[in-house]
């Protein structure tokens, strides 16, 4: 398929470094919205995902306090590849393939540990934690070797606003250079870096292409069809919604409004009421200024009579940062309406952030195992700003799903995570040949566009 068509920027706003295009500013070339399923079921062109971008992209790899100490060691696998992302005693990460060079025997099992040196249990072999050769059991039967040759295979690991990101591309370019200062800088006023795992942390199996649960989060059409219990106080409106498009990443945004046409405030407040708890982890703490706001609205006979310029939606702003400041989160870098809408990232290839002040929602799918297209792995988790003192009574473990779909999600994900089975098994006929998006649908062509420039050799590495 052909590149998408962004535009000119149209929007600017320094405050929340948008630099934005609205929906009805997109040309598209109508080629830009038809999508072949095949890359969605063909093992062919996985394998060249596989080689194209998998190996060779930077992609999430677990979150930096996973590894607190030195000697912490984390394994991250893709595909049939092993690798380990390991603290050394200068605190610095580095990741390695996880084989030693001796015979080739795998070092860490297990998903994640600890060691003061990483040790190979088939000759006892041992390596610091920087990767080079420490020392070989019975030296004498070993005979000469050059112990520079024999480190570890590092491969390009770096971290980023409380992630780990991993590369196997030992020669990537760097990380913050990849993601762009434009993308660190946005999202820097949200501190990402200080939020912890809270209430969701898991890691599951789906029956769908991983490109399918990436295209599910890159558009709000769906909303009345598959979260139908939102449709009836949601609206969404492609004319309120902007999209930034940062070299392969892009960021869409789309305001956090009950439908305002034929809505009295009283049911704006009671769709706020209803829904944000379902839709944001923190939105239960905000709640209570939430309604002590708008009961200061109310007349002595009861009824909500908010002059020109207040709105349920600006007295949830309002709430979010009185609450938000009060627990000692730095709030003056980040706008009203980051107190309360929906900022989706989509940072290439697989990490999906849906961030507002005090929380995030993170979605990172990868190839299943076994090379299977029509299967992926995800990991989610709700990432939430807490107190220091509060962090880690709060921090909610990985939940590693044994049995796909016995974890059931918060209701509106769950909705999601079925409708991804629903959808793939469609692709799977053989007489679609292709998808046709909906204009709104434009950011789904423009991940597809990123994920063709890579397959054909022409991304920037």
């Amino acid at each position: 398929m052909a590149s998408a068509n962004a535009g000119k920027y149209k929007y600017i706003d320094e405050k929340r470094k948008e630099r934005s295009s609205r929906f009805s500013d997109l040309a598209h070339d109508p080629s830009t919205l038809r999508v072949s399923t095949d890359r969605y079921i063909s093992r062919e062109f996985q394998e060249r995902e596989r080689e194209l971008i998998w190996m060779r992209a930077w992609q999430v790899a677990g979150r930096v306090d996973e590894l607190p100490a030195a000697g912490d060691w984390k394994e991250y696998t893709l595909f049939d590849q092993s690798y380990i992302i390991v603290k050394g005693r200068d605190e610095k990460l580095r990741g390695f393939v996880n084989v030693c060079p001796h015979r080739g025997n795998q070092l860490c099992v297990g998903g994640n540990g600890h060691s003061s040196v990483l040790l190979c249990p088939f000759h006892n072999w041992t390596f610091n934690l920087d990767g080079s050769l420490r020392g070989v059991s019975r030296p004498d039967i070993v005979g000469t070797i050059n112990k520079d040759e024999l480190g570890l295979l590092p491969v390009s690991v770096d971290s980023w606003a409380g992630f780990i990101f991993l590369n196997p591309n030992p020669d990537a370019r760097p990380l913050a250079e990849y993601l762009g200062q434009e993308v660190i800088d946005y999202l820097a006023p949200f501190h990402l870096e200080e939020m912890v795992p809270v209430g969701l942390h898991v890691r599951d199996t789906l029956d769908c292409n991983w490109k399918a649960v990436m295209d599910g989060f890159q558009e709000s059409y769906h909303i009345p069809g598959l979260h139908p219990q939102m449709g009836v106080v949601f609206q969404p409106d492609p004319s309120k919604s902007r999209n930034n498009f940062i070299g392969d990443h892009h960021l869409t945004v789309a305001p956090f409004e009950v439908k305002a046409e034929g809505f009295t405030p009283e049911q704006a407040v009671e769709g706020i009421r209803s829904r944000l708890p379902a839709t944001y982890h923190g939105a239960a703490r905000v709640m209570p200024l939430f309604e002590a706001r708008v009961a200061a609205y109310r007349n002595r006979d009861g009824k909500l009579d908010l002059p020109q310029g207040v709105t349920a939606y600006t007295l949830l702003q309002q709430a979010t940062r009185e609450y938000l400041a009060s627990t000692g989160m730095p709030v003056s870098g980040l706008s009203d309406e980051q107190m309360t809408d929906h900022y989706g990232w989509l940072l290439f290839p697989n990490l999906f952030i849906s961030a507002k002040a005090g929380e995030a929602t993170c979605i990172a799918p990868v190839p299943h195992p076994d090379g299977d297209p029509n299967k992926c792995v995800w990991t989610v988790m709700r990432l939430a700003w807490l107190p220091p003192e509060q962090r880690e009574a709060a921090r909610t473990p990985l939940v590693e799903v044994k049995q796909p779909g016995e974890f059931k999600y918060f209701e509106v994900l769950q909705q999601d995570y079925d409708g991804f089975f629903r959808q793939h098994k469609g692709l799977r006929n053989t007489r679609l040949k292709y998808l046709t998006l909906a204009r709104e649908e434009g950011l789904i062509a423009k991940f597809h566009a990123e994920v063709d420039k890579y397959v054909e050799g022409k991304a920037r590495l």
